[in-house]
């Protein structure tokens, strides 16, 4: 407003001025006729003439001036109206967009004590890209005046814009606090979680903070432990690009610390080695995605609910199919209604048998990347609105071969079904089952590939895949968005059948013929913030060994996680 008060003050400068001229102008003529002599009369008449007409002459032109330049100014006082008013409205918005941030931190505040969320997804196997509003949307990116030259040279208006600059300002120092820097201009959010694992386990197991299957006791060792580790603790980079043919791109990848422990060194066991878990590229259109990287299997996307086992999902080789598997895939959802849809997926992916890596820094081809194709995948799944949750019915299959010399071709295959199931608002009830073939690269069979006549060496030794059949069931109880108890079964179970038909040797790192592996767990999750949960686990492992005894173990956990 100071600004169209400037202008008006000179508006009425000239007006005044205008003023001045025409009435000195007047008296001036008044003066000369009242001095004038009679004996001059006439010279004065005749030479007045043509005086009085320039004087008019110019006096018009005076007032034409002043009319052009009063023309101007009100001109200029109606874009500077025009000005003005905009940057009151962009004021205005930055105010609204403010306060409605202030509101949402104070919202989330709030109901951070109500939030509800394990280290990873319910029912899901991992982390999965987020999806979040475009920072180039924000007001600071907003239209400016178009005539900001011709502003910026009144110190009113720069001024205020001074203001609202250092407001801005302010707002991108306490945003860039909490953001991560890229060598790019794209945005990049960093994330993770510290786990602490205290355990406690009575019985013999095959890995002490996250096992798998039960073993018999080795004597004179004890066959209990007690101990803690946060080598499960997680690392996570997530890059939002640009779009690309229509498609919102993104980027992940994921570490954890369980890729075992450095050699001679004191307590190495407290100093996990870094490993990768996956690392995904994602072009996302409104109803298809492609998905390239390391990823979990699409064709199994549910895992119980744990944070006590993080490093591995839980109920692995108790049923639950699982890798981190290298693969390309294509993702379609058919909208049926506002309630419902399907998904078709399918993709390849590297084919895994189960076998561990050669020693040394040389990768070389497993069994089944000998045979020189890769395995085949597909997925349909029908999803509908239920209680406010999701109910979804999915079936899947897998195909992969694998070669393993001398002309002797295992052919890999797994049937699967997958259900979440809402009963009401406070349960959840959540599964998988598979029917499979040399899906040991797959955790399943507990993690027996083929079972062999003879020596792998001897060109007439028989090798078959090993059929296996499991599945885990969880049924989830949540009365509070903060609180939540968890109960699951799940049991894995090769055919013993082929396991005593061939005795001499089966493909197994652990070096047993197991015959079959339970595991039932309870565990509770409380958040005490949005990032701090705390939980306590109980679990059970029964696994049988071919013509052996069945061995038991009893596993307690207390884990805090801290989510960043």
């Amino acid at each position: 407003m100071g600004v169209v008060a400037t202008a008006n003050w000179k508006l009425g400068v000239c007006v005044g001025t205008a003023a001045f001229v025409v009435a000195a102008l007047c008296a001036n003529g008044q003066q000369d006729r009242a001095q004038g002599s009679p004996a001059d009369s006439t010279s004065s008449s005749d030479a007045s003439q043509p005086a009085s007409a320039s004087d008019v002459r110019a006096l018009a032109e005076t007032v034409t001036a002043l009319q052009a330049e009063i023309h101007a100014l009100n001109a200029q006082i109606t874009d500077l109206r025009a000005a003005q008013s905009r940057d009151d409205e962009q004021v205005r918005s930055l105010q609204e967009q403010l306060l409605r941030a202030e509101g949402k931190a104070h919202s989330d505040a709030a109901s951070a004590d109500a939030a509800s969320a394990a280290a990873i997804p319910d029912g899901q196997q991992g982390y999965g890209p987020a999806s979040e509003p475009d920072v180039s949307a924000t007001p600071m990116n907003s239209a400016q005046p178009a005539d900001r030259s011709q502003s910026e040279t009144i110190p009113e208006r720069l001024d205020a814009i001074e203001e609202d600059q250092e407001l801005l300002n302010s707002k991108l120092v306490e945003q860039s606090q909490t953001k991560v820097e890229s060598g790019s201009k794209y945005r990049v959010r960093f994330s993770g979680v510290v786990l602490l694992n205290l355990f406690a386990n009575r019985g013999t197991v095959d890995n002490t903070d996250f096992p798998s299957v039960a073993l018999e006791s080795e004597q004179p060792f004890s066959s209990a432990s007690f101990g803690g580790s946060v080598r499960q603790s997680q690392l996570g980079v997530e890059v939002f690009g640009p779009n690309i043919a229509g498609a919102r791109t993104s980027g992940s990848v994921n570490f954890d610390f369980a890729g075992g422990f450095p050699q001679d060194t004191v307590n190495g066991e407290t100093m996990g080695v870094i490993r990768l878990r996956t690392a995904v590229i994602r072009f996302d259109w409104q109803n298809t995605s492609i998905v390239t990287g390391q990823d979990h299997l699409f064709f199994v996307p549910l895992a119980p609910t744990s944070i006590a086992v993080q490093a591995t999902p839980p109920l692995s080789y108790a049923g639950n199919l699982w890798s981190w598997t290298p693969q390309v895939r294509v993702e379609h959802k058919i909208p049926l209604s506002d309630r419902s849809s399907f998904l078709l997926q399918a993709g390849i992916l590297d084919s895994l048998s189960g076998d561990p890596p050669a020693p040394g820094q040389g990768a070389y081809p497993s069994w089944g990347e000998q045979s020189g194709e890769p395995a085949y995948a597909a997925r349909v799944a029908y999803t509908h609105s239920l209680f406010g949750e999701d109910l979804t019915l999915g079936a899947g299959g897998y195909y992969g071969r694998q070669y393993w010399g001398a002309g002797r071709n295992v052919d890999g295959w797994a049937s699967t079904l997958d259900a979440s199931i809402p009963l009401g608002k406070m349960f959840l009830l959540t599964g998988a089952y598979y029917r499979g073939r040399a899906v040991g690269g797959l955790w399943g069979a507990i993690g027996q590939d083929v079972v062999m006549s003879g020596s792998l060496f001897d060109p007439d030794t028989v090798v078959k895949g090993l059929d296996s059949m499991g599945g885990w069931m969880q049924l989830k109880f949540k009365p509070r968005a903060n609180f939540q108890i968890n109960a699951a079964y799940g049991d894995d179970n090769p055919f013993a059948g082929e396991l005593a038909r061939y005795p001499e040797g089966q493909a197994s790192y652990l070096g047993y013929s197991f015959a079959r592996n339970q595991s039932p767990f309870v565990n509770f999750i409380y958040l005490v913030r949005s990032n701090v949960e705390f939980s306590v686990e109980y679990r059970r492992l029964r696994t049988a060994v071919l013509d052996d005894d069945t061995q038991t173990a009893n596993l307690y956990n207390a884990t805090i996680g801290y989510k960043f």
